[in-house]
């Protein structure tokens, strides 16, 4: 019964409170028919275009009697943010660190399979990576990860500095909590501090977000110079070789 003007714009609020770490999905249907009754003279035929059919409504005389506007809406459950887990190196070595990461209410659905709308929550690339989680679970959990950067210039700074591996899960059934155990590596050229984010999807429904902060310290002096004198007001030269890391 909302009465709309030629022209004037409709708001249709959508309230998504998720219960679950599962996919939701809903349709919002508008109807939209005129203000007088009357029919649009569109005639539904069997040359009809068949995608112009399935959204409109059709009155006894073949005519149009209403329009339809189909959304559909698919709601992915993120669980709150997690604490940073720090990962702290000091410049120009390379740390090898285990990072357990927990994920708390995953439901077991072999069948939930997330479509075109929820895989694009996650911007997955081909650096992207699938693992299965079968350990004690009636059914087989799959998961995607990807770390993400907060910005291209961060991005380029850490891209070629981290690596990131799952190699090891757990699944508890009781307390629905699965953890995932990767080998991270760290191997700064220079101190810096950036942060990026672990985002993970169960293709069951879910999503989780941890927080990465990288730290990379002051390197080690490389070598102590010592300069003698050769007596006073004179010069002392001594010479030393830099080599670049970079073209």
């Amino acid at each position: 019964g909302i009465r709309l003007a030629p022209k004037e714009k409709l708001e249709i609020p959508v309230l998504f409170m998720p219960a679950e770490m599962k996919i939701y999905k809903a349709v919002v249907v508008i109807h939209v028919m005129r203000e007088n009754g009357e029919n649009w003279p569109y005639v539904v035929t069997a040359k009809s275009n068949t995608d112009l059919n399935r959204n409109i409504t059709v009155a006894e005389n073949g005519k149009t009697q209403g329009i339809l506007w189909i959304y559909p809406i698919n709601g992915t459950s993120e669980a709150p943010q997690q604490k940073s887990v720090v990962i702290r190196c000091q410049a120009r070595q390379r740390l090898e660190q285990r990072v357990e990461l927990l994920l708390i209410g995953v439901l077991p659905d072999a069948t939930a399979v997330p479509d075109a709308g929820n895989s694009a929550v996650v911007d997955v690339d081909e650096s992207s990576n699938t693992s299965e989680v079968t350990d004690g679970s009636p059914a087989t959990l799959e998961f995607l990860y990807e770390l993400q950067y907060q910005s291209d210039e961060i991005r380029s700074q850490l891209e070629s500095l981290v690596g990131m591996q799952l190699v090891e899960k757990e699944w508890d059934t009781k307390s629905r909590i699965v953890t995932l155990i990767f080998n991270v590596v760290f191997a700064p050229s220079k101190p810096m501090r950036n942060e990026a984010a672990v985002i993970i999807q169960c293709t069951a429904g879910g999503l989780w977000k941890f927080p990465l902060v990288f730290i990379a310290t002051e390197p080690e002096v490389d070598d102590v110079i010592n300069i003698e004198a050769v007596g006073l007001n004179k010069e002392s030269i001594v010479g030393l070789k830099l080599t670049s890391q970079t073209r």
